[in-house]
């Protein structure tokens, strides 16, 4: 593994054993990329070379546009993705593919929480990634699924993969009890596309096991 700085974000490089394999970008929030690598590899996943990306300005750079706080401790989001997205697109991949060996066969992105929610918005703004994986995403977010629906996606995704924890839709918020809904709803849409999907639900809340579903989400990707 080696790390970097690229354009202020914190870029580990997880190479591939050979070369010409699939490359995964995972936004993280709390550097949870080392604990999904190692489970990966615990559970023999095929060979893949891990970009994960930290140290990102989390409720700006994953957030498609502005909203105000949805709970009384939260803060807002300001709507920096499209800006993060052609940064990823234009300093950070073309800088972390320096370590991959031989071609890329294909891309795939893929985040919890908000970082969930970018992946899907990247697919529609974006035709460089060819999968995607969205663990305990942000769909709640407000219009996102309408969103979603209205713009589908630059490039036609092969895989889409999401995941929900049982408790999550259980919350009291208005926004927040939406997200196993428009969760739903998303992965009907890209289905009726043609595209793979998987509808993961896992025990517990938001918070729970977050390493151990993002390398289920990745492993489901790279397996299909």
């Amino acid at each position: 593994m080696t790390q970097c700085t690229i354009a202020k974000k914190r870029v580990s490089v997880y190479p591939s054993a050979a070369p010409n394999k699939p490359v995964l970008y995972l936004h993280t929030y709390a550097d949870e990329g080392d604990a999904a690598y190692r489970a990966m590899q615990q559970a023999g996943c095929p060979d893949f070379t891990l970009i994960a990306i930290s140290g990102l300005d989390w409720n700006r750079d994953m957030a498609p546009w502005d909203i105000p706080p949805v709970t009384g401790q939260g803060m807002p989001c300001t709507g920096g993705a499209d800006a993060y997205l052609r940064c990823l697109l234009q300093e950070i991949l073309p800088e972390a593919e320096r370590a991959v060996r031989g071609r890329v066969p294909w891309r795939g992105i893929a985040g919890y929480s908000l970082g969930g929610l970018f992946a899907l918005y990247a697919l529609c703004r974006s035709d460089c990634f060819a999968r995607a994986a969205s663990m305990s995403g942000s769909l709640w977010f407000p219009n996102f699924s309408a969103y979603i629906q209205a713009h589908g996606m630059q490039n036609h995704p092969s895989h889409v993969y999401f995941s929900l924890g049982s408790k999550e839709s259980k919350a009291r918020n208005r926004y927040l009890r939406t997200v196993r809904q428009n969760t739903e709803a998303i992965e009907a849409f890209y289905r009726s596309q043609g595209v793979d999907t998987a509808l993961a639900i896992h025990p517990g809340g938001h918070n729970q096991d977050v390493p151990a579903r993002i390398a289920a989400g990745l492993a489901w990707l790279l397996q299909r």
